[in-house]
């Protein structure tokens, strides 16, 4: 049996700025925000599958660090979308929150992997991917 991931924590240098980007974007998702203290955020799958995704405040001594994905630790992270309407519909949302677009939606390996690449405001790349029949 194959597990599935349970949660992500994620480490960011403004909470408040994590805040205007992620909940649009996780909203976008099908997540719900579940904790919004002074030193972290929270989302949870809106489907109660259990899966979360938690924002932490970076020390302060780390704040100023961005993400350099071709370092060790996380490369990007990924979502998974049910077409390619769903990829066309966050690319605008993040159009209007104002996000780094990397690569705009396309096919981006053959025949069909259809995706946007984005930045959260920390440098950390995101992914949302139609990949129909593939991984």
């Amino acid at each position: 049996m194959t597990r599935t991931l349970h949660h992500v924590d994620l480490t960011v240098s403004d909470l408040a700025l994590a805040k205007r980007f992620y909940k649009p974007v996780m909203e976008y998702l099908g997540y719900k925000m579940t904790e919004n203290t002074a030193q972290a955020l929270g989302f949870a799958s809106a489907d109660d599958d259990g899966t979360g995704i938690m924002l932490h405040l970076a020390r302060p001594q780390s704040r100023d660090r961005k993400h350099d994905r071709y370092s060790a630790g996380l490369h990007h992270l990924a979502f998974r979308a049910a077409n390619r309407d769903e990829v066309d519909g966050l690319h605008r949302v993040l159009l209007e929150i104002g996000a780094t677009i990397l690569d705009p939606p396309a096919v981006y390996y053959p025949p069909n992997y259809y995706a946007v690449f984005f930045a959260d405001p920390d440098g950390l790349k995101l992914e949302f991917a139609f990949n129909p029949g593939g991984h």
